[in-house]
This record gives C-alpha cells, sequence and structure tokens, in this order.
C-alpha cells in the first residue's frame, strides 16, 4: 500500500478545491445554511447572496457618515437581516441591514466610549451577541504586531451592551462552543487561541490560553465541528487548522511559500508587520484565507472566505460540522 506524505496529501487537497461565486469583494466572512444559500461580507459595500442555484443577489447597505460600510464580519437575523461588523477608517460599530438596504445603527457605543473599527459579530444559542474590536490603535496597522494587546470582546443581551474581556492580542472571530460554557476567541497576532468560562449573565471568567500557533500561522477564522474540536484559519500562509480539544493543533490545509512566510515572520518577530505583509500574500490559489463555514447537506462543505480573492473556495471537510444558530435561518 502507497502511504502519501503530509506534502502529497496537501497537494491533493489543493488540487480538489472546487470555487464558487464571482465577482466578490473581500468576501472575508461567509455563512452557510440548511437551504444552500451562501451569504459573503462584500466591501462593495453589503452583503453577497449565492443562491443554490449559483445565482447571487447583492444587499448594498447605506454608507455610513459618507463612507461605504465595509463589513468584516457579518450575522444572519432569524427575520432574514443581517448585522454587520464595520471596519471603518476610524469608527466601527454594528449596523442591521435589511434585504431592502435599509441600514440603521444597531451599536455604536460602549461602557461610554464609541466602538473602534468592528471586526466581528455572532449570536449564540441563548440569543446573546458576541463582537469583537480588534484592537484600539489608529492606523489598525500597528495592531498587525505581536506587541499588540488592546483587543476586547464585547457582549449583547436584554440588559444592553458591555465589554466583558479586554486586553487581548487583536481579536478575531469568536464562537461560544457546544456545551455553551465556554467562549473560544482567536488573538492574530498573539498568535493564540484563547477560551473564556462563560458564567450565567454572560460574564466572562479568567482566560485560558488553548493553544499557542508557531511561525506562519496568525489565527483569523473560527468555527466547531460536530465532534467538538475547532478549525482555524490562518491568514498570510492560508492555513486551516484542526484544533483537538486537549489543544493539539493539526495543520490539514495550507497554500503558502516558504520564503515569503519568512519574510513575514521576521517582520513579526522584530514588531514591524504592516499591511504590505498581508496584502502581499504568495500562494498557488488561496487568496488570503480568512473564515471557514460548514454547509451542503450534511455540513461536509467547507466554504472558504477569504482577504484578497472574488470567488469562494470550497473543498470536503473530514467531518460534519456543528450546525450555526442561523442554520435554519431564510
Amino acid at each position: 500500500m502507497t502511504i502519501q506524505t503530509t506534502s502529497e496529501l496537501n497537494t491533493a487537497r489543493l488540487q480538489d478545491l472546487r470555487w464558487t461565486g464571482s465577482g466578490l469583494n473581500r468576501p472575508e466572512c461567509v455563512l452557510a445554511t440548511r437551504r444552500g444559500d451562501l451569504y459573503a461580507a462584500d466591501w462593495r459595500g453589503g452583503v453577497a447572496h449565492i443562491h443554490p442555484d449559483g445565482t447571487q443577489t447583492f444587499y448594498a447597505a447605506e454608507p455610513v457618515d459618507g463612507e461605504a460600510i465595509k463589513p468584516n464580519g457579518i450575522a444572519l437575523l432569524k427575520g432574514g437581516a443581517f448585522l454587520l461588523a464595520h471596519l471603518g477608517v476610524e469608527r466601527g460599530g454594528i449596523f442591521k441591514l435589511e434585504r431592502d438596504g435599509r441600514t440603521t445603527p444597531w451599536l455604536t457605543r460602549v461602557d461610554g466610549v464609541d466602538l473602534p473599527p468592528s471586526n466581528f459579530v455572532v449570536e449564540d444559542n441563548a440569543g446573546r451577541f458576541w463582537i469583537t474590536v480588534s484592537t484600539r490603535l489608529s492606523p489598525r496597522a500597528l495592531g498587525y504586531r505581536k506587541s499588540c494587546n488592546d483587543g476586547f470582546v464585547v457582549m449583547v443581551d436584554t440588559r444592553g451592551a458591555r465589554i466583558v474581556a479586554d486586553g487581548l492580542g487583536y481579536t478575531n472571530e469568536c464562537a461560544i462552543d457546544i456545551s455553551g460554557q465556554w467562549l473560544y476567541v482567536n488573538e492574530t497576532f498573539s498568535r493564540r487561541l484563547s477560551r473564556f468560562p462563560v458564567a450565567a449573565d454572560g460574564s466572562l471568567g479568567v482566560k485560558q490560553v488553548v493553544t499557542e500557533f508557531d511561525s506562519g500561522t496568525f489565527p483569523d477564522g473560527l468555527v466547531q465541528d460536530a465532534a467538538g474540536d475547532f478549525w482555524v484559519t490562518s491568514i498570510v500562509s492560508n492555513r486551516l487548522i484542526r484544533v483537538a480539544a486537549d489543544g493539539r493543533p493539526t495543520i490539514w490545509l495550507e497554500d503558502s511559500e516558504p520564503d515569503h512566510l519568512a519574510w513575514v515572520e521576521q517582520a513579526w518577530q522584530t514588531n514591524e508587520m504592516g499591511r504590505a505583509h498581508l496584502d502581499g500574500v504568495k500562494s498557488q490559489c488561496l487568496r488570503n484565507t480568512s473564515s471557514l463555514a460548514f454547509g451542503g447537506p450534511d455540513l461536509r462543505t467547507g466554504y472558504l472566505g477569504c482577504l484578497l480573492g472574488d470567488r469562494l473556495a470550497t473543498l470536503t471537510m473530514p467531518v460534519a460540522g456543528h450546525p450555526p444558530n442561523h442554520w435554519n435561518y431564510p
């Protein structure tokens, strides 16, 4: 019997990638539903909808303070509207977008302070919303360094919004785990996956580091599979990593060039990482992979969001995903 090497398996997986969607603009965050609909954040200023038959609809949001909205993370609400985490030049916030284009502020201040450029928003099964802000630094590129430690998490429930975790190393996607007892958070430029115990009132306990990633991994997207393990996507290296319950990470897919990764690593180590290191990614086909959504009739299809491409890569996953909160929404 022929046993494939890790490199050969990775090459085979890259060759097996398929593609969906066209003309997208920075589809950083992707959502999938049971019905087969895909929704992607889009920097044309709204949400791109890829229907099950492959046709597309674009839901354009109204400008915010004269600036086209720049959705980074998006959340699908039960009635079909969306929440958009606005990655504005100076200001952020969460905005509600109806499919007819009506756009209203949903959360722009917390604890008496305007929200900086905002990264991610997700609803949990208890009806609470979790929002991440990566950094308070301006320009945001100053946060692309291992010294960044001012990211935070906001929780919104029936009592309002409040900061529940602070001092994080560039807070990115977050997720409540299957048990509902833990909030997991990617800290991109601290290169770690962390978690917090969640109390009944939504407050968080002391942070625990689940795993610290090695050279070339900058964790961005985060989603849990049906077995309880987490899948992490890494920008720059285009890695897809499975993190076991004991914190052990395994790279399952990668599309990068060693020389380029070494250049980025040197910049990160010397605290000089900037925009060019994110925008100049070298790869065969993946374009700065930023997120993963499980979809398909059996939740075994992976859809990869990205920062630099105009379509979504799709692949068959080795395990089914855990159904997201919005799985049965329209």
